[in-house]
């Protein structure tokens, strides 16, 4: 029996020990740097009038409508940094990296840091989101958890900024919540943006990166220059109906305009029944679009969806 008593005591000790070497679970290590991956869809310059997959209501319609390209070569629009609810679907490299308690060695925050963005802390202390009277920027206010590991981020107090870089625009009340899911060398940021002032319902995109151990995140210093010369005050712009760039994509691809904006209607299978056979849909041919001009610049360098 006094061997059995020991041998339990040993057994436990044993299973305690294991128990508190393992490493803590669902923390899977996001640190490296990461490439973007471009298959799954195009993350250049968006076309000009391309709002399709965009839940859009009436404002944003009517906001992406009064956009005018060229007003990336303001001053004020130069050195801007790309907002994290965007950032994500751009060309631009991203490195990630993790601060740890010294005495109890588990990870406090985790840091993204894109080429043409800010430092983003994302705190996984438990701490809660400030008030909606605090500062917005265009890092916004990050927290984690994990989901298994999965990392999930709720982030808050973003500045009013571009979701799509052809006009489309979220509201300084957006919300944003998104997943990181490592598989291997492969990094995947799913991106879920609630926006009560521009959007229907919440939209959802995801990004694909691959791990790139020979990359070096570089510095990006940016001088705000004139690109164009112009009156003082001037800021580019259309006024409602008079923006010609609103049905460039609609005509390029000949299908009708109402598609196009119909906002969140045109994600859903029953939109075919507009669209034209020969575009894959199941509605009647339209007759042949008038010819196009060519594609005016879409201005500040680094675009993306």
């Amino acid at each position: 029996m006094k061997y059995m008593t020991r041998a339990a005591s040993v057994g436990c000790v044993i299973l305690t020990l294991t128990l508190c070497a393992a490493p803590a679970s669902a923390q899977v290590d996001l640190s490296g740097e990461w490439a973007p991956v471009r298959a799954e869809d195009n993350t250049g310059n968006p076309e000009l009038g391309d709002w399709v997959g965009i839940p859009m209501n009436d404002a944003a319609r009517l906001r992406s409508s009064a956009w005018d390209a060229s007003i990336y070569s303001l001053p004020e629009w130069q050195c801007r940094p790309h907002g994290s609810a965007y950032i994500s679907r751009g060309p631009s490299q991203l490195k990630i990296w993790k601060e740890v308690d010294p005495v109890s060695r588990e990870t406090t925050s985790w840091h993204f840091e894109w080429l043409r963005s800010v430092d983003r802390p994302i705190y996984m202390d438990g701490r809660p989101h400030p008030s909606p009277n605090a500062a917005h920027t265009w890092a916004g206010f990050s927290t984690g958890d994990w989901l298994g590991d999965t990392l999930r981020v709720r982030v808050t107090h973003l500045k009013e900024e571009y979701l799509r870089r052809n006009g489309v625009f979220h509201s300084d009340k957006i919300e944003v919540t998104q997943y990181l899911i490592r598989r291997g060398n492969y990094l995947t940021f799913v991106v879920i943006s609630y926006d009560p002032v521009y959007l229907t319902e919440p939209i959802i995109r995801s990004t694909e990166y691959q791990l790139a151990l020979n990359q070096q995140l570089p510095p990006y210093p940016c001088t705000v220059v004139t690109e164009v010369d112009r009156p003082k005050g001037v800021v580019p712009h259309y006024l409602p109906g008079t923006n010609p760039d609103v049905s460039w994509f609609a005509r390029k691809y000949n299908i009708p305009l109402d598609v196009i904006m119909a906002g969140a209607t045109n994600m859903y299978p029953e939109i075919r029944s507009k669209i034209p056979r020969s575009r894959g849909g199941l509605g009647p041919e339209l007759p042949p679009p008038a010819p196009l001009a060519p594609r005016p610049a879409t201005g500040r360098a680094g675009g993306g969806q």
